[in-house]
């Protein structure tokens, strides 16, 4: 009999937002926490979302997390009063050291190597799509409204929409939402590979968190391998990626979690991994 879902419960809200985490089982839930004002990120909250970012890869019982909003909307980008002045001084509001969100490997900053999921409603606006792009897999509600809209204030998306967007959907259609800033929505995402599921408004959380269940419930070792090969085929093409085969795979195959793997297979009962 399955669990009926729970959804996670905000902290009190803070004026300058926050960032709430939860962990569920081998699961670290990630909630943007600022719905009265469309959880427009502040430096606050940017920082924050580094840490939490950070806490995943850092804590060895947690294996995949789940990036999520409280409220109708994920997110309406960048809380530009409070951003610009970072912007114009050319600075970061997440702390060097930790875990990028947007895992542009930029000097200074870690790239995460743990799964990331996004669950997205409503209003998902710049920053959002940009940590969408920047996570694994990406969950929609039907009622998404998605903007890349930075081109109407006068800068660049910087967070990586300019560089995956092509990547996921070919130059002209990038460009086509890159250029005008229109709005779209789940539908348009979905084909142009933005998003994996489009679900119905409120079971996007739930389904992602499913999937992230289902994910840590596999081998960790191997889940990072094969995220990380499958990113460096991508960023480095595919002849790069293929000469890790060999070593990764004996590296894997000497651990502990193999040789569970094998033995369950005998057992014929589910694996139990532990990340050794």
């Amino acid at each position: 009999m399955n669990t009926p879902f729970q959804p996670p419960t905000p902290t009190p809200l803070h004026p300058e937002g926050s960032i709430d985490t939860e962990v569920r089982g081998s699961v670290l839930l990630i909630g943007i926490n600022r719905p009265n004002k469309r959880n427009g990120f502040t430096p606050k909250m940017y920082r924050e979302l580094g840490l939490a970012y950070t806490r995943l890869d850092d804590d060895p019982a947690l294996r995949v997390g789940v990036l999520h909003a409280f409220g109708e909307h994920f997110t309406a980008g960048l809380d530009l009063p409070t951003i610009a002045p970072l912007m114009q001084r050319g600075e970061k509001a997440v702390p060097l050291g930790l875990v990028d969100p947007v895992d542009l490997g930029m000097p200074g900053y870690r790239r995460r190597t743990k799964p990331m999921l996004v669950a997205v409603q409503g209003i998902t606006y710049t920053l959002g799509i940009e940590l969408m792009l920047a996570a694994d897999i990406v969950v929609a509600a039907d009622n998404c409204r998605f903007s890349q809209l930075e081109v109407k204030r006068g800068i660049m998306a910087t967070g990586g929409a300019t560089l995956r967007m092509a990547e996921r959907a070919g130059l002209g259609n990038a460009l086509l939402h890159l250029l005008t800033g229109d709005e779209f929505g789940a539908p348009e995402a979905l084909r142009l590979n933005f998003v994996q599921k489009v679900v119905p408004a409120g079971q996007e959380l739930p389904t992602a968190l499913a999937l992230a269940e289902v994910i840590a419930e596999q081998a960790p070792l191997a889940v990072v391998a094969t995220r990380q090969n499958v990113l460096k085929a991508i960023e480095h093409g595919p002849l790069v990626a293929m000469h890790d085969f060999i070593d990764t795979q004996q590296r894997l195959s000497r651990s502990e979690d193999a040789r569970e793997g094998v033995q369950s297979f005998i057992d014929k009962r589910p694996a139990r991994f532990t990340g050794r």
